[in-house]
């Protein structure tokens, strides 16, 4: 009884923040978005703050987050008085790449966008959102339902700003998009962010997506992304997550394929507190091949939950899954994979697999396959480990004159190579085998070169 009464008082803050701010939330908005607003809204106060009840949330209560939850909202962007490009510097950096900032949910307008080919839209959604609105407006909501989420509809809510990216039919980007995401408070913070790409016909681009946190209060941050693929285009999509334990980062990442388009998607989690990815992506064109990898590092107190859901909507059409976890401590991990393919859907190939190492005794992951089929024309398979280190690879290795504790590591970072070998990139698939390395060692529990003292 005391649980559900501490769930309907969070809830009811939450109705109540919005209620009180929706002239901020709706400052220059298209009446499209106030409208998607109060529905989600209303989607969310039926559905309320997830438990263990929640099947999708079945290993990540956030309840417990958001009834403790007394963080500040930032309604409108700050200002800083430093060069963000001078102070922020971390061990996944000094790339060639289109370097883009936002600073707690919000985009900074000092970013640069006049590299790239005529045609190309690169923007806040803020300004997407009065100068390209029915664009946006074309593509908003569609592929993430507020309906069928809580965090989604929170997200739909609450957002005001974040990235939008339109790439023009047949345009190539040469170097990657590299967005970094900071939280930067003096006081705990609540940050929504909402972002989208088009990805014309045809098109090539590589983006990844940085978060960081740049002071040591704790922070919750809702981040939701909508991704096109029109036909033939082809995105690679990294994330790298390297936050401090007073975090809470809840990330929906939601990608539509058209006809033979391709889609590479690759989530890293170095650090974090709580940390929940949700990826979906729907298979909407024939001949679509999606393959999504990741790799989540956890000690101490940490949790980390990576959730999938694979849409099989037409035929021919292929999707591959591997997701690694290393548990260390007490930490825990889960991880829910769910595949469906539709009737039409004949000639599917789909894969799944999740594996997982427990370092100690105390450490507890949750695996939960799962495969929805419903023709008879496919070849689907999936499949999950847990254990812990293969003592007989680490007895050989010892008998080679290795030390257990260096045997240890190189069997642990054997394990997660698979996954890192996935990144196409070659700069940032370096980087992160260092960084991967040096939090095995327990090196890092931030971001190792960065000037800002937010270790935590």
């Amino acid at each position: 009884m005391a649980e559900s009464t501490t769930f309907e008082t969070a809830g009811q803050r939450i109705f109540s923040l919005f209620q009180k701010n929706s002239a901020l939330l709706n400052e220059g908005a298209p009446d499209f978005l106030r409208n998607d607003r109060e529905l989600a809204m209303s989607h969310f106060q039926r559905m309320g703050i997830p438990d263990r009840q929640v099947e999708n949330y079945k290993y990540t209560d956030l309840t417990r987050l958001f009834a403790q939850e007394n963080f500040n909202r930032s309604f409108r962007p700050a200002s800083f008085d430093f060069d963000m490009q001078e102070v922020f510097t971390c061990d996944v950096p000094e790339f060639d790449t289109h370097l883009l900032f936002h600073v707690n949910g919000w985009y900074f307008e000092q970013n640069k966008t006049d590299q790239f080919p005529a045609g190309t839209i690169i923007k806040s959604m803020k300004r997407a959102l009065k100068e390209d609105t029915a664009l946006v407006e074309k593509y908003y909501g569609q592929i993430a339902d507020a309906s069928m989420d809580p965090m989604v509809a929170l997200n739909s809510a609450f957002a005001q700003d974040g990235i939008f990216i339109c790439i023009p039919d047949h345009a190539v980007i040469d170097k990657p998009i590299q967005i970094i995401n900071l939280l930067h408070s003096e006081e705990d913070l609540y940050v929504t962010q909402r972002n989208m790409v088009v990805v014309g016909k045809n098109a090539h681009v590589k983006l990844m997506f940085c978060d960081h946190t740049l002071a040591v209060h704790s922070f919750i941050a809702n981040y939701l992304t909508e991704v096109i693929l029109q036909e033939d285009s082809i995105a690679d999509i990294y994330g790298i997550q390297n936050q401090h334990n007073g975090t809470a980062y809840l990330n929906g990442l939601f990608v539509r394929q058209e006809r033979n388009s391709q889609l590479i998607t690759n989530t890293i989690t170095l650090h974090g507190g709580i940390t929940r990815n949700h990826l979906h992506v729907d298979l909407h064109g024939e001949h679509a091949n999606a393959s999504l990898y990741g790799l989540s590092l956890t000690d101490k107190d940490q949790h980390s939950d990576i959730f999938t859901s694979v849409i099989h909507a037409q035929p021919s059409c292929h999707s591959n899954q591997i997701f690694k976890n290393i548990l260390d401590d007490s930490s825990t991990g889960s991880f829910t994979g769910r595949i469906h393919v539709m009737p039409g859907a004949k000639k599917t190939g789909a894969y799944q697999r999740n594996n997982s190492v427990l370092m100690t005794k105390a450490a507890k992951m949750n695996t939960k396959p799962q495969l929805v089929i419903d023709n008879d024309d496919v070849k689907c398979s999936h499949g999950a480990t847990i254990g812990q280190v293969n003592e007989e690879a680490l007895f050989y290795l010892q008998t080679r004159g290795i030390n257990e504790n260096e045997a240890r590591l190189m069997l642990m970072f054997a394990f997660a190579h698979e996954v890192l070998t996935n990144i196409r990139v070659e700069q940032l698939r370096h980087s992160i085998d260092r960084l991967v390395n040096k939090r095995l060692r327990g090196e890092i529990s931030r971001c190792h070169d960065c000037i800002l003292e937010c270790i935590r």
